[in-house]
């Protein structure tokens, strides 16, 4: 229990009376029956104010939250019983290393980190009140940096007492398991989008390229820039003017993903390692293939193949890839391509497209990625995709200053100049590279397969 500023000032009323008390014993008497009216008051405030039994507090959140993502979290207080509608304050006890943050969660950028676990109530006002018999709800965000299980501690509420004298505060059993798993918020919003026409809000192109697949669409009339071969003869014949076949992009085509674990996947981006970033892209795009009728398969290695999953389709092989990625856990070694594309000849031979998520800064096997990425190319349609690193990019612009900042710009620069002609190699030897930012790769990796698809290259 905790007196008030109100309780303060009422008590030092009695100052006054009690200075006077020099001049006239009467004063003393004054003090002594304001003193015993103000105990009266505070037990008066303390019996109508509702105690710990009178309150009711749920936390409610996802089953699972979302790696590397703000995960809306909920928590309802109601008052049983009362006479008239209490301030109080809430703080709760996520997990230690989450970050906490508030705001309207309608887009990143409207979250704020909160520098405690004081909640504010939801909407805009600053001061949270709880009516006998209502509920109020106060809402917050939590950004996990890793996967894995983690627990919720108990919930905390500090109430005012009816009268404003004192308040009181109570410890609500309010323990609870919960998982992290790669992001799911970015699935249910383009989910969400895909539903409205809207997917450009979540950087996604448009990439349907009629005339580019192979399985019949529909016919139209004849556009200047269409080719000579897209000509139906008979239907022009029919109609008396050029007529054009609309193909649709194929369904049901391969797709391989190869996810490096070794140690430089290890490497974090702000507080996220890029083996996570490269886990949400690989989930987004499993959604994503499912949607498109198309089957995909996960391969990871670190010095070793660690797991295989066949390529499927459907949402049942979304299901099956989400439970082995949550599983995943980098390796503090260095990655063994050889090893890694052996295994995958061994098992797949119909012609894919196999999607390699690795790392080449500071790699010690990177001849034996491109000459392994040559050899894929014989069989398959290969893609390398890399995450950009901002603090090797930064240090490779940053001034010199003195011998220290003179060597991190130097080993930077060289870092740069390597990552630059092994992509280059890469490409001369027609394969293709994606190397974009980590909170890029997700959006970048459905685009560019997307694209390679209306263009009827898988």
């Amino acid at each position: 229990m905790q007196i008030t500023a109100r309780f303060l000032i009422l008590l030092l009323i009695t100052a006054l009376p009690l200075a006077a008390s020099g001049w006239s014993p009467v004063f003393v008497s004054l003090t002594v029956a304001w003193l015993m009216l103000l105990l009266s008051f505070l037990l008066i405030d303390l019996r109508l104010t509702p105690r710990a039994e009178d309150w009711e507090l749920v936390r409610r959140h996802e089953e699972r939250l979302s790696l590397a993502t703000w995960n809306k979290v909920g928590v309802e207080v109601r008052l049983r019983r009362g006479l008239r509608k209490l301030r109080v304050w809430l703080r709760d006890e996520p997990p230690l290393s989450f970050q906490l943050g508030i705001g309207s969660g309608e887009r990143v950028g409207d979250i704020k980190p909160l520098p405690h676990s004081i909640l504010p109530p939801e909407g805009t006002q600053e001061k949270a009140f709880a009516a006998p018999g209502s509920t109020g709800h106060f809402t917050y965000y939590l950004y996990p940096p890793r996967r894995g299980d983690y627990r919720f501690g108990d919930l905390y509420l500090r109430w005012e007492s009816v009268l404003g004298l004192v308040r009181r505060q109570a410890r609500f059993p309010a323990q609870e398991g919960v998982k992290v798993y790669p992001n799911l918020v970015d699935i249910k919003k383009y989910d969400l989008l895909l539903r409205r026409n809207r997917l450009w809000e979540l950087g996604l192109r448009t990439t349907r390229i009629f005339g580019s697949g192979t399985e019949f669409e529909r016919l139209r009339d004849y556009q200047p820039d269409d080719e000579y071969r897209r000509i139906d003869w008979k239907a022009t014949a029919r109609r008396g003017k050029p007529v054009s076949v609309e193909y649709e992009t194929e369904r049901s085509q391969n797709l391989m993903v190869l996810l490096d674990i070794g140690r430089m996947m290890r490497s974090p981006v702000g507080d996220v390692s890029k083996l996570d970033y490269a886990i949400n892209a690989v989930l987004l795009l499993a959604y994503v293939t499912a949607q498109k009728g198309d089957k995909l398969g996960l391969l990871t290695f670190a010095d070793q193949v660690q797991s295989w999953l066949s390529p499927r389709g459907g949402k049942g092989q979304f299901q099956r890839m989400l439970e082995l990625l949550y599983r995943v856990e980098s390796e503090p070694v260095e990655p063994d391509y050889n090893t890694a594309f052996a295994y995958f000849a061994a098992k797949q031979f119909r012609r894919s497209l196999v999607l390699v998520f690795t790392d080449l800064t500071g790699s010690v096997s990177t001849d034996a990625l491109v000459a392994q990425m040559g050899r894929l190319r014989r069989s398959h349609l290969g893609l390398l995709v890399t995450i950009s690193d901002p603090t090797v990019q930064r240090l490779a612009r940053q001034s010199v200053v003195d011998s220290s900042t003179l060597y991190q710009r130097t080993v930077a620069e060289q870092l740069l100049e390597e990552r630059k002609l092994t992509l280059e190699r890469l490409r001369r030897q027609g394969i293709q590279t994606l190397d974009v930012p980590a909170n890029e790769l997700s959006v970048a990796v459905i685009n560019k397969y997307l694209e390679m698809k209306a263009r009827a290259q898988i």
